[in-house]
Parts: structure tokens; C-alpha cells; sequence
């Protein structure tokens, strides 16, 4: 959807999103629990029933939409709004645009779109030539952590977080020069400064056939154990602006995205608003079709 226009003329009623969340349904398929793939669509009751043991299936069950009191168009204006602005939108900005009086049941879908996003792309390993690296993200401390503050590196009022991008290497056979075409980013919250969640983190999102560049950090010496190779390079201006120079944009995009929108965010809920902000960046060529991509997300992100 490019504008609000063109949203409204698609999903005008509540009947519109059911009947389009209906076939992104069927696109994605119906599985029942007797593990059967065939169905009726019960229309009178809005449901598919299987063909096999008979039991139902609402357009609802097994997504983030189930226990959702709240009807299909506001759930497609919510994902129109999230998708439509690169910096996205506060859950009070979306309470505000979609004109209800209570904040917490937008809140809860805001919190399950991005939970959703994560998930999606949670599917994925990123594969090839890797650029790794940690930066420390501004959140809001709770009270026993002014008072208490954290150990090792980690302080009061940060949360580190490691930052991955995936490139491939293009050689320009006229000038001789290799160059990276930027594809997928990735973004872990640490809960702790060690080198045993860096290494969790790179088995479970880095294709272990991958070459992994990074800086020469103590808890990166274990990376070489889980990929193909590892090439660690002293910090350095060069090495920020070569070796490492689209995760150290990433990093940039990511503090000014996200601090320049939301301003505290507590450090509990910091994973989910990375989420949403690497959801787009992975999807930043699809222009309009993001809101249609956000609602397969819905269906199959849980």
C-alpha cells in the first residue's frame, strides 16, 4: 500500500481484511493437528473445518492474533502503519491514529507485530561474508539498577548488543576492485558481556560455512571455532571504514532510528524494537508490498 488512499480503498470493512487474510491463509496453507492438509471453508461461521477428524479452525487459531478481541481492520490499519514510515510509530501514536480510548490492547498488538517480525526472520541464518560487531544501546534503567549498577563491562542505563551483516564480495573485472553488495542484517540483544553469548549467538544465527570478519576483541576468540574462518583486525579508523563499514552503519542507523523515535526504551522490551527496525532494513527494496509481507508475518510468525 503506497499511501493511506490506497489502503482504504482495499480494506475499507471489516469483510475486506477477513476475505484477504482468508487467502493469505489458504497461500500459506491449513494444517490440522491429526496432521491432515485438506479442508472445507465454512463461511456461515468463518472457519475451516478438516476434511479428516472434522475439527475447526478460525482465521485466528495458532497466530499472534488468537487471544485478540480486536477486529481484523484495526489489526490491517495497525500493519499498514507500521509498515508504511521507516521510523515506524509509537503504540500512543497508532492508539491515537486508529481513535481508540484504551492504550493497552494496542500496546499488546504492537508488542506481537514486532515479536512476529522477529520470528520471521528468526527463520534465517545469514550465510557468506559476515562483518561482526557490539555496540552499547541507551535504555531506560530500573530503579535497583541505579542503585545497584551492573558488573564487568556493562553499565547503568546500557545494553549491548551485537550487530551482524551479511555481504557477498563483487569483483569489477574493469577496475580490479572487489566491493560488497549489502543483503541481510541481524541484531541480538547480550544479556551479559561474554564471550559464551557471543559464541551462542554466532552458532545460531551465522551459517557455520561462513567467513566472519571482526575486530580483535577477547571474546571473539571462540568464533573460529563455529564458522569456516575468522579474520580478527586490529580497531581502527581503516578498519571501522573497510573491514567493518556497513555494520558500523547499521549501528548508526540503528541508534538514530530508534532513539531519535522512542526515546526510553526499557531494556526488557529493546529486542522488539530491534525486531521491527532489522525487519525493514531486510525488506527495505519492497517498498508498498511491506504491508503484504507484515501480514504473512501475522500468519506464520508466532
Amino acid at each position: 500500500m503506497k499511501n493511506l488512499f490506497s489502503f482504504t480503498a482495499h480494506f475499507g470493512t471489516e469483510e475486506d481484511c477477513r476475505n484477504h487474510f482468508k487467502t493469505e491463509i489458504d497461500k500459506q496453507g491449513v494444517f490440522c493437528e491429526c496432521e491432515s492438509e485438506e479442508h472445507f471453508w465454512m463461511k456461515s461461521i468463518w472457519q475451516h473445518e478438516c476434511k479428516k477428524c472434522r475439527s475447526r479452525t478460525s482465521l485466528r487459531s495458532g497466530i499472534i492474533m488468537q487471544n485478540s478481541n480486536l477486529p481484523f481492520l484495526i489489526w490491517y490499519k495497525t500493519m499498514f502503519l507500521m509498515s508504511v514510515r521507516k521510523k515506524g510509530f509509537l503504540a500512543k501514536e497508532i492508539q491515537n491514529q486508529l481513535g481508540l480510548k484504551r492504550y493497552e490492547p494496542v500496546c499488546g498488538m504492537v508488542y506481537k507485530l514486532r515479536k512476529a517480525m522477529g520470528n520471521r526472520d528468526a527463520r534465517y541464518t545469514l550465510e557468506g561474508m559476515i562483518e561482526f560487531d557490539e555496540f552499547y544501546f541507551t535504555v531506560e534503567p530500573s530503579e535497583i539498577e541505579k542503585e545497584k549498577g551492573f558488573r564487568g563491562k556493562g553499565t547503568v542505563g546500557k545494553q549491548n548488543v551485537a550487530i551482524m551483516v551479511e555481504s557477498t564480495p563483487l569483483e569489477d573485472t574493469d577496475i580490479v576492485k572487489k566491493e560488497k553488495q549489502i543483503r541481510f542484517f541481524k541484531a541480538k540483544v547480550l544479556d551479559v558481556y561474554n564471550g559464551e553469548l557471543i559464541s551462542k549467538a554466532i552458532k545460531e544465527l551465522i551459517d557455520n560455512q561462513s567467513i566472519v570478519f571482526t575486530d580483535r576483541t577477547i571474546s571473539y576468540v571462540d568464533i573460529a571455532d563455529f564458522v569456516e574462518l575468522h579474520i580478527m583486525e586490529k580497531s581502527s579508523k581503516e578498519t571501522t571504514q573497510e573491514t567493518l563499514k556497513w555494520v558500523h552503519i547499521a549501528i548508526s542507523n540503528a541508534k538514530r532510528n530508534l532513539l531519535g523515535n522512542y526515546h526510553r526504551i526499557k531494556r526488557k522490551y529493546l529486542q522488539f524494537y530491534l525486531n521491527e527496525f532489522i525487519y525493514k532494513l531486510n525488506r527495505r527494496y519492497l517498498g508498498d508490498k511491506l504491508f503484504e509481507r507484515l501480514v504473512i508475518a501475522n500468519i506464520t510468525g508466532l
